[in-house]
């Protein structure tokens, strides 16, 4: 379901309406109503909700009952800054908040500028003018750093299987205002996201139609202290990667084909990944393929 924010200025009806449309999803004009009564009148685990500022999905943790306690009007839109989500605990289930936030990509972005090592960067062997394709866009964090490597002549397109979260990233990408630099502003306005299984854009886009094919599936056990991905958890896709993506991936790569896990998850041995780089301390390391 999608609505608007309470504050929600001109056009912002609008554009929750298109937002509907492309979700194949249900508008409900919001109307004073706070975000828990909207879900329990509609029977919904989640409400989408589309302002000027954000795009928020509002949606009940799973396993968790029903919503008893009411929502503090107004509080999903205090445009406060925080770590892309918030949750609300009204002592009988938990409703949590999920909204684009670059989390630390900025400061990756800032040590490649002072010239220090991303790993991520070093792995994809990346220079300005590569097309990127992004299979795992999830936050959109790794495309952020790929966007601002390749440059204008540049091109990093993210898949994001799940709609919704293809919906508030995308929508986030395309308007985040908390970002003072317009050079760091025009790589994020520069990253396409589609919404799509990365198996099935696979399958049909042209062989060598990227310079890199980038994997960040998720690990079957959690980086401690990676709480900026607990969300994607719940919204997002969760499936082990497969071979046969694997195999698509090199042929649509020209040069690369790269898969971050986390150190010594076996991933990469189990999906042929020869070649495994990244800090020998560092949490995660990069599985690369080269042709």
């Amino acid at each position: 379901m999608v609505t608007t924010t309470l504050r929600g200025g001109p056009g912002v009806g609008v554009e929750a309406l298109e937002c509907a449309a492309e979700l194949g999803a249900v508008y409900v004009p919001r109307e004073g109503y706070c975000i828990e009564d909207l879900i329990t009148a509609y029977g919904v685990q989640g409400v989408l909700a589309v302002g000027t500022k954000r795009v928020s999905l509002f949606y009940v943790q799973s396993g968790a009952g029903r919503l008893r306690t009411p929502f503090p009007k107004g509080e999903e839109e205090s445009g406060a800054e925080s770590d892309g989500g918030a949750e609300i605990n009204s002592g009988v289930t938990v409703l949590k908040e999920f909204y684009f936030h670059p989390g630390t990509a900025k400061l990756r972005i800032k040590n490649v500028l002072y010239g220090k090592p991303d790993q991520m960067v070093q792995a994809m062997g990346l220079r300005p003018g590569d097309s990127v394709l992004d299979c795992t866009l999830g936050l959109g964090a790794d495309a952020y750093v790929a966007g601002f490597v390749t440059g204008p002549d540049g091109r990093v397109l993210g898949l994001e299987k799940s709609a919704v979260l293809a919906a508030v990233v995308g929508h986030g990408l395309r308007r985040w205002f908390l970002e003072p630099e317009p050079l760091l502003q025009a790589t994020m306005r520069r990253i396409e996201v589609k919404a799509a299984d990365h198996l099935d854009y696979l399958s049909k886009a042209p062989a060598g139609g990227f310079d890199v094919v980038y994997f960040d599936p998720f690990f079957g056990t959690p980086v401690k202290g990676a709480f900026q991905v607990v969300p994607l958890r719940a919204i997002g896709e969760t499936s082990p990667l497969t071979s046969e993506a694997v195999k698509e991936a090199v042929r649509v790569a020209r040069r690369r084909v790269v898969m971050k896990e986390r150190r010594g998850g076996g991933e990469c041995a189990r999906l042929g990944f020869e070649r495994v780089v990244g800090g020998r301390y560092a949490r995660v390391a990069y599985g690369v393929i080269e042709k």
